[in-house]
């Protein structure tokens, strides 16, 4: 046991000094060197144990120093096999290029920073000839997709941790059809990074590509050609130019602000008040605990308090990278009510399906008309397409499935309205493939100006959507765990719960009427047992529904130490009776902690308010 543990103290001190040789940031370089001088193995572990995952959501860990990490080392490795890989894949790369864009993240310790990062990437295509179009200050996440599709790139490369803690950073990948990357993408990328780790001779140099005819930057452009894109989901302006309703924005110290202040202008909306504490950039993140507006009211404290100030109704809260949105509106009762991602989801999705109808007489047109959820996500939209005539489809969890079905669909000369997943992401504008909580924020305040009109507010609307098609009762929270070994036992429980290969038949009081593991590839309610969804080893995720008509997934997180869980129940339209439904939702989600869960047992660490 000594031996083996000494050898690999040997391996921790070789990887360490092989990156001693390489690195050239003053900063992590003296951080190993004080390290490897220590002779500190535990924390060599930390930093040499194990690199950085690349997967289908790019990077995404903490900044510092090591392979563990997001630093300047492991951006131009990363970057180097992503050109390589690029090469290999598009014979005219070196005409079409790739665009570049970053939050404002920052870490002084390790000297890294999203723009810094940024840089180098750009240094390394471009000492390949590449030429790259990098944005020259902050964007909104959603920029990056809509550069690749509008200026016919072969990829981006967003340099962004979105709403993670201060620390962390990452770097998201996006295919010439404007989508997040799938697999096997991530895993030749992957390969191309191990076999090209060491730095090509002008790595460090980024000051070579400020004076490079290659490169460009697409800021004027882009801020221009958005704005005028999205304007074609603004179909109220007269509304919107009469309108007395009042919003208050936040855009959590990220990038938002200035690009949510355009889209109001765009659609001809008086500017939403700022929160002046959040309006601009700040790395620190220094009034919120978490810069997760999903994670409700405590992140809005501030929004609160300016809407009561300024008499606004309405509360739009981009997450830092402008990719998402959280909506709050203020009840008769003088409470403040924060939507959830699918109730914003519905909202949206009947909206957006009314204007379309609105502008489209021909009555077989709708036969061509799309919209998008993950599976995860309410299936509010399924019950709106059932009877108004559209087509709905489910995909797998996240925006890249969405985004990549998406564009197959707009290549058959489909139309996709729209597409939502219940983490308040909701892609609008099929101009952006991706979630995109500019567009949103702005379409939303649309809609609530033209309800405002008919003296409607959002929560009322939301209600007479449920009446239409049916109420959608959902519940969704997560339990932390740091360790992957209690998440991989706790999912093989439910995979051999009375014996070898048996998952549970009923749940507490709750009988079991069927399964779906996108694991392991199994559906009970296929007739071959095949679940027709792609399914992936490397990530949990079990579906369970009930015979109540409830239904309940858990799944882990791609990007942080969660296992989630979302559930639903649904009625036809006509039945009211909301608040039993409400209550059956809660004691199934009661049973699905205790029985299949286990917190107490498997020290989960419960969401805190």
């Amino acid at each position: 046991m000594a031996a083996r543990s000494s050898a690999g103290d040997a391996a921790l001190r070789r990887a360490a000094e092989q990156w001693l040789l390489w690195d050239k940031n003053p900063k992590t370089s003296a951080i190993v060197k004080q390290l490897v001088a220590d002779g500190n193995v535990g924390e060599l572990q930390k930093y040499f144990g194990l690199r950085m995952e690349f997967g289908t959501a790019g990077l995404r860990a903490a900044m510092g120093a090591g392979i563990a990490h997001m630093n300047d080392l492991t951006i131009i490795q990363t970057t180097q096999g992503f050109c390589r890989y690029l090469e290999k894949n598009f014979s005219d790369l070196k005409k079409r290029g790739v665009v570049i864009g970053f939050d404002a993240r920052a870490h002084l310790p390790s000297g890294g920073s999203s723009k810094r990062f940024a840089r180098l990437a750009a240094n390394t295509f471009i000492s390949q000839g590449v030429p790259v179009y990098l944005f020259s200050d902050i964007t909104p996440t959603p920029f990056v997709p809509y550069t690749v599709t509008h200026l016919k790139l072969c990829a981006g490369i967003m340099v962004t941790a979105s709403h993670n803690p201060k620390q962390d950073n990452g770097y998201k990948v996006y295919w010439e059809n404007g989508a997040q990357i799938i697999s096997p993408h991530d895993k030749g990328i992957s390969q191309a990074i191990e076999e090209n780790q060491e730095p090509w001779p002008q790595a460090w140099d980024d000051k070579l590509i400020d004076s490079s005819l290659l490169l460009h930057d697409p800021y004027a452009t882009v801020n221009k050609e958005y704005f005028k894109d999205i304007q074609k989901q603004c179909f109220h302006r007269n509304i919107n130019k009469e309108t007395s309703l009042k919003f208050v924005h936040t855009s959590v110290h990220g990038v938002g602000h200035k690009f949510v202040q355009l889209a109001f202008k765009a659609f001809d909306l008086s500017p939403p008040f700022a929160v002046p504490e959040q309006k601009d950039p700040d790395p620190e993140f220094p009034t919120v605990k978490y810069p997760n507006p999903e994670e409700g009211k405590g992140v809005l404290t501030l929004s609160f308090a300016l809407a009561e100030k300024d008499g606004a109704k309405i509360i739009l809260a981009n997450d830092p990278d402008a990719d998402r949105l959280a909506v709050a509106e203020k009840q008769e009762s003088g409470e403040w009510k924060v939507f959830s991602g699918n109730e914003l989801g519905a909202l949206l999705g009947w909206w957006i399906f009314t204007c379309w109808k609105n502008h489209n007489s021909d009555a077989c047109a709708v036969k061509d008309v799309y919209m998008l959820s993950s599976t995860v996500s309410s299936k509010i939209l399924r019950a709106i397409a059932l009877k108004e005539g559209f087509h709905f489809e489910e995909t797998l969890t996240g925006f890249k499935w969405m985004g990549n079905r998406a564009k197959q669909l707009m290549d058959q000369g489909k139309a996709v309205l729209f597409a939502f997943e219940e983490a308040i992401g909701y892609m609008c504008c099929p101009a952006v493939l991706d979630k995109d909580g500019v567009s949103a924020a702005v379409i939303t305040a649309e809609m609530a100006s033209f309800l405002a009109t008919r003296n409607l507010s959002l929560s009322q609307q939301l209600k007479a959507v449920y009446d239409e098609y049916g109420f959608h009762i959902t519940r969704a929270s997560y339990f932390i765990c740091h360790d992957p070994k209690v998440i991989e036992q706790l999912f093989d429980n439910l995979r051999n719960f009375d014996g070898k290969n048996t998952y549970p038949k009923s749940c507490g009081r709750f009988k079991v009427s069927g399964i779906r593991d996108l694991t392991t590839g199994y559906d009970s309610s296929q007739p071959d047992q095949k679940a027709i969804l792609p399914t992936s080893k490397s990530s949990q995720m079990i579906t369970f529904t009930f015979a109540n008509g409830g239904v309940a997934t858990m799944r882990t997180s791609g990007t942080e130490p969660k296992i989630k869980y979302y559930s639903e129940l649904c009625a036809p339209p006509g039945n009211s009776d909301v608040e039993q439904l409400k209550k059956e939702l809660d004691e199934l989600v009661s049973a699905l902690e205790k029985h299949f869960f286990q917190p107490e047992k498997n020290k989960l660490q419960r969401k805190t308010e």
